[in-house]
């Protein structure tokens, strides 16, 4: 057998899969949600002005610490997540959501709520492919907290250990550490492995 025969040979050889599941971050990794941050942050803040706290120059994410310290926390997740909602069904499906299903089980865990996440997987029509779904209000902390994450391994009965997640930002980076699972860049996710 020549070499370029080999090659060819090995090339066709199905690839192996390298974990026994795979969970997803949602917004920028399966879709994208069509949601204007900066006007989220601005009516978050004047939903805390208006019960009389001053969010000062706080981040969205810090302002919504900010609120579960002051009594405020439904209302300001009301606010984020109908921003989310609405994002939801405008979303706009990325490359990675072309290659579900999987042979292994999938899950999503987003730092959006988790009703903004089943409604971008059901208008993208990829809620048959994804199992448990956590959102940071399904969790008493989310990432980069890992307890969605583990909550999900848990629920398919894997071990974290043999969990990749695939995310496309630092906190996601973070959870997957602390949670003792693999961490992707969705950018150099190796789907191909992984598709049923």
């Amino acid at each position: 057998m020549i070499r370029g025969e080999a090659v060819l040979r090995a090339s066709a050889l199905p690839l192996s899969v390298t974990h026994d599941a795979v969970i997803y971050d949602l917004d920028g990794t399966l879709v994208r949600l069509a949601v204007d941050w900066e006007t989220v942050t601005s009516d978050v803040a004047t939903v805390l002005r208006d019960r009389n706290v001053d969010p000062e120059n706080r981040d969205l994410w810090e302002m919504l610490t900010l609120s579960s310290e002051t009594g405020h926390r439904d209302a300001v997740e009301a606010a984020i997540t109908d921003h989310e909602r609405t994002g939801a069904y405008e979303s706009e499906r990325l490359a990675l959501a072309d290659g579900l299903p999987h042979s292994v089980p999938v899950g999503v865990c987003s730092l959006n709520a988790e009703e903004a996440c089943r409604a971008a997987l059901a208008v993208h029509d990829l809620d048959s492919h994804v199992g448990p779904v956590v959102g940071r209000d399904t969790v008493e902390s989310p990432k980069p907290d890992p307890e969605g994450l583990l909550m999900i391994a848990e629920e398919i009965g894997v071990d974290p250990g043999a969990v990749v997640f695939v995310g496309d930002s630092e906190s996601d980076a973070t959870a997957a550490q602390r949670a003792g699972m693999a961490f992707e860049w969705a950018s150099e996710f190796d789907q191909v492995r992984y598709r049923a």
